[in-house]
């Protein structure tokens, strides 16, 4: 099987799945922020939440409930901070997954990657880097909506969690002690690769 890259493009497309692949599921997950309502823990993510309030009729009471999942619709997610973040992130991620999987396949594709595919396919990798990183910086302007609140102890606003975990809340505040050198040694093997005599 012939291939477009050579054994340093191979290792920056495997680090660049690995970051794409990491990032995606960050976001996906919905446990960048972390807190407990009438006794049961409840955690958020841009567009996900797990463990909710419904009234019960039979006991007319609120209970919680559970279970994970999205919010009913775009509109149903807390805040326009945290609508512009699930945007804004997941384009970010989205483009992260274009170029590791288009990389992927140069290695396997003769010819598919070249010294100007490579250039450009490190400006959008560095385009969703930023994308996701102003997600991220975007996420705790949230945390004044009313059921980040309610979690919260009614203490929490923006870029203050009152009583819930700080330290849990950014998923990718872990993921970035992979992310971060995985990026950088990506751009720093595309650098490598395109300032000598064969991009790729």
């Amino acid at each position: 099987m012939a291939s477009s890259l050579t054994c340093t493009g191979v290792i920056w497309a495997l680090l660049s799945f690995l970051c794409a692949a990491t990032s995606c599921v960050g976001f996906f997950m919905p446990y960048w922020l972390w807190g407990s309502q009438l006794g049961k823990p409840v955690s958020f993510g841009t567009f996900r939440r797990c463990s909710y309030p419904v009234h019960d009729e039979s006991r007319q009471m609120m209970v919680m409930v559970e279970e994970c999942g999205r919010y009913a619709s775009f509109q149903g997610i807390p805040s326009a901070e945290w609508r512009i973040c699930t945007i804004v992130t997941g384009l970010g991620c989205g483009l992260l997954l274009l170029v590791a999987l288009t990389a992927l396949m140069g290695c396997c594709v003769s010819e598919l990657i070249s010294r100007t595919v490579g250039r450009v396919a490190g400006g959008i990798q560095f385009l969703g880097g930023l994308l996701i990183g102003a997600g991220c910086a975007l996420y705790p302007l949230g945390w004044d909506s009313e059921e980040v609140r309610q979690t919260c102890g009614y203490i929490s606003g923006q870029f203050d969690l009152g009583k819930s975990s700080s330290w849990r809340a950014l998923p990718l505040k872990k993921n970035l002690f992979w992310e971060l050198p995985l990026w950088s040694s990506g751009l720093r093997i595309r650098h490598c690769l395109c300032n000598g005599t064969r991009c790729y």
